[in-house]
């Protein structure tokens, strides 16, 4: 494993060489749309070439293709960060979090207790950008203009936060959560990124965790540990945590109550020429599919067996079933889902085989059902707001028959 000190020192060695329009961000700027949202030519530390936005903070996408297993490789991982200060170095020997506020006994928590001094626990669930799939919404809202690639599915491996707590010792007024990691702005005035949970929100899937599909969590993803929120969008997913303080009032936060907020209404949508007064911070994930195979463009050959891959998933209700159509959406065939055995909160891949029997152009479309009856609909009926959030419609891909 490469050693932590020399991460950004090799990471500022291929920034220069990953740029594809790529600039440098902070949070309330508003990022342009990338004309080539192609895979780079040089890979960041531990990751290969992904889809690159900025170096600084580091924002890379997954590309497409690798949609079509059940846990997305820790290299091929999608990474987002907010502020372009992260450390440079942490020394695993030294490194630690806090848990204090209104808690009986303050903790110190190192590496070493997280993995000897309490239950060891797994979860498989996956981690989405609120604002995946931002470019696809009409008209385009201001942000980083993911494609479908803002998402990834681990095995995370950790200690529950409830068994944390209860180690702290909760005072009776104990309510929220305010957890806080490493990353740092660059500007005196931008507000830390502190995300705020409330205690009636955890269960037994939330966890502190160390490690991903196996291995240490890749520096970009988190290094040394970071909140799992399975079903959750991963705003609230902290990485690199530094601490947690237990408080008895939600207190107001940048990032909770201006940034990543949607309309507080039925729709949870407004119109681009008027933003809705009352909002609330995002939170659980929709229903959704992506399609890994075939890719835009692709060709496929006429009356061949062709077979098209993917993965859906929600906020933890469960996939009900995934729907393909090939003639834009008149009729709609189920795929064949895998069995499901990773969980609530992971992908379940699906399959669809066909022949195509046309020449010329042909759209693929997949539509997700959970199994509470949600759909995903079609791209005219997805409902508007301005951060671009929680977009969740119809995956369609156009390839060539030939």
């Amino acid at each position: 494993m490469m050693e932590r000190r020399d991460f950004f020192k090799k990471a500022a060695a291929v920034a220069g060489a990953t740029a594809l329009g790529t600039s440098t961000v902070d949070a309330g700027t508003t990022h342009q749309p990338i004309s080539n949202r192609k895979v780079g030519d040089v890979a960041f530390p531990e990751k290969r070439p992904l889809i690159t936005f900025s170096d600084r903070p580091p924002l890379l996408e997954t590309p497409r293709e690798v949609f079509t297993c059940a846990l997305t490789p820790n290299d091929q991982f999608f990474v987002r960060w907010h502020m372009p200060d992260i450390p440079t170095y942490i020394d695993v020997d030294k490194y630690s979090f806090t848990i204090k506020g209104l808690v009986d006994n303050e903790l110190k928590i190192t590496l070493k207790d997280l993995k000897e001094d309490y239950e060891q626990v797994e979860v498989a669930a996956v981690l989405q950008c609120g604002g995946n799939s931002r470019s696809a919404f009409s008209p385009t809202p201001g942000g980083i203009q993911w494609g479908s690639g803002a998402m990834g599915c681990a095995m995370w491996k950790g200690v529950r936060l409830r068994d944390i707590l209860d180690r702290a010792g909760l005072k009776k007024d104990a309510e929220w959560l305010a957890i806080q990691g490493q990353e740092k702005a660059a500007y005196y005035e931008t507000p830390n990124f502190i995300r705020e949970l409330h205690l009636d929100e955890l269960d037994d899937h939330v966890i502190v965790a160390y490690q991903m599909n196996g291995e240490d969590l890749p520096y970009l993803n988190g290094f040394p540990v970071r909140l799992v929120i399975p079903g959750v969008y991963s705003d609230s997913w902290i990485k690199m945590i530094e601490s947690i303080t237990v408080t008895d009032k939600y207190q107001k936060l940048f990032f909770m109550d201006h940034a990543y907020v949607i309309p507080d209404n039925e729709c949870e949508c407004e119109t681009p020429e008027k933003k809705f007064p009352k909002t609330k911070p995002i939170w659980k994930m929709n229903v959704k599919s992506i399609i890994g195979y075939p890719a835009n463009g692709d060709k496929l050959t006429f009356k061949s067996q062709a077979v098209v891959r993917g993965v859906a998933f929600d906020g933890g209700a469960g996939i009900k079933e995934v729907q393909i159509s090939l003639d834009g959406g008149k009729t709609w065939d189920k795929a064949i889902l895998d069995s499901g055995k990773l969980g609530r909160y992971a992908y379940r891949t699906f399959r669809y085989s066909f022949k195509p029997n046309k020449l010329g152009k042909l759209e693929i479309m997949a539509k997700a059902i959970n199994k509470l009856g949600e759909a995903q609909p079609l791209a005219k009926d997805i409902k508007w707001n301005h951060g671009g959030y929680k977009y969740n419609g119809i995956d369609v891909v156009t390839v060539e028959v030939v």
